[in-house]
Order: C-alpha cells, then sequence, then structure tokens
C-alpha cells in the first residue's frame, strides 16, 4: 500500500490568509496538533497547535507571521512503511502527501494509518497467536511459514519486536487455525521457545489488539 492510497479526504489544508485563531478551530475539529499550509496547491510546511498557541496575535493571517514551519511530507508513490517511519520519528499527527512537483494531494491521518495497519496484521480474520523467542541469527522466515504450513495451515501476519542491547527476537505469528496444538508440537520439535499462544476467540482477538495498540505507542503515533 502507498502514500495516495492513505490520504484522508475529509482534513481540509489551510491557507496562509486564514488565522491563527481558526487553525486552532481546525484541529480542535480534527483532533490532530498539526495542520498543512497550501499556497494554491503548492505546499508550504505543516504548522503545529504549540507554534500556533505562542502567537500573541492569533487573529492575525497566518502568512504576516515569520513561522518555522516543518517542511515534513511523503511522496505519493512511497510506501506505508516509509509514512510509519516519518510520523514516528517526527512525532506528527498527520502527513501531508505531494507529487512529483511538491503540489499538494492530501493529507494521511493517525486513524486511518492505524486502520490500514489493522487489516494489514489481519486483527479481524479468525484464527491464532502464536509468540516465539529466538537468536536473531537464528531468525528464518521461510522455516517459520514451513512449519506453519506443515500443519495445513497458514500465515496470515507476523511482525517482529527487537529489544535494546539484546541478541532476541520477539516474532508474533497470527495464524488461519484455532486449534493450535499440531503447530506448537511442531516448534518444540525444532527447539523453538514458545513464549505464549492464544487459540480461544475470545482471548487471541483481545490480546492481538492489546499488542498492536502498543506497537502504535512503541511507534509514537
Amino acid at each position: 500500500m502507498i502514500a495516495r492510497q492513505l490520504i484522508t479526504e475529509s482534513i481540509i489544508p489551510l491557507k496562509p490568509s486564514d488565522t491563527g485563531a481558526f487553525a486552532i478551530s481546525q484541529m480542535e475539529e480534527f483532533r490532530c496538533s498539526h495542520m498543512p499550509i497550501v499556497d494554491g496547491t503548492e505546499f508550504i510546511g505543516l504548522i503545529s497547535e504549540a507554534e500556533i498557541v505562542a502567537m500573541q496575535e492569533p487573529e492575525l493571517e497566518i502568512g504576516q507571521y515569520k513561522l518555522s514551519l516543518l517542511l515534513a511530507y511523503i511522496s505519493e508513490n512511497q510506501h506505508i512503511y516509509d509514512v510509519i517511519t516519518l510520523v514516528s520519528s517526527l512525532h506528527l499527527t498527520l502527513l501531508p502527501v505531494v507529487n512529483e512537483k511538491n503540489q499538494y494531494l492530501g493529507v494521511i491521518g493517525l486513524s486511518t494509518l492505524v486502520e490500514h495497519l489493522g487489516n494489514m496484521a489481519a486483527l479481524h480474520n479468525p484464527g491464532g497467536i502464536i509468540v516465539l523467542e529466538i537468536n536473531d541469527k537464528d531468525y528464518s522466515l521461510i522455516e517459520i511459514a514451513n512449519i506453519v504450513e506443515s500443519n495445513d495451515a497458514k500465515v496470515l501476519s507476523l511482525y517482529i519486536t527487537s529489544f535494546p542491547d539484546s541478541t532476541k527476537l520477539e516474532i508474533t505469528i497470527k495464524i488461519n487455525r484455532i486449534d493450535l496444538g499440531p503447530i506448537l508440537q511442531t516448534f518444540f520439535r525444532f527447539n523453538y521457545l514458545v513464549k505464549a499462544s492464544w487459540s480461544k476467540e475470545d482471548a487471541y482477538s483481545d490480546d492481538l489488539r492489546n499488542r498492536f495498540d502498543a506497537l502504535m505507542n512503541y511507534l509514537n503515533i
């Protein structure tokens, strides 16, 4: 999935002629702390809530202020992972999307981003979860997938959590089967450390959502 497919249509950018007070009202309406400023079709930059609050005369037009606008944006053809990286590293609440001519196309809101990430993680698909702990040098996606598929199951999603100052990885796998017994036995036979597993609908669904929320917090978005 690429950036232009994630654009939120409801968020309307600010113009240089808009006032600081209007910008604050828009941030409150859209529940964000950044807003893009666009002059015609040209993306000018992102203004933050903190910068507007610092204005001595919020009724003046934004264009009359000497602002330190954040030139944060993403090209329309970049991948969703690039979107996550930029939003996380800059602690943004939305991210403008531009074309190759720096023309503004729209913004990606956090709610849209989280929704698409949830779909990528197969949150709504029935199945079970297995969490493995392995050394990073031993990680093999092919072997893990082969173990799952050898038991007539499929990997719906998989994500890796690494830890600072550690060679350990935590592999969380969503599988399209609730009966995990045969798969777990195969992992044990291959000397994998299974940290946890969930197979009941009420238990695994809540836990995966909790882990997904934790991932979002880790990304600081």
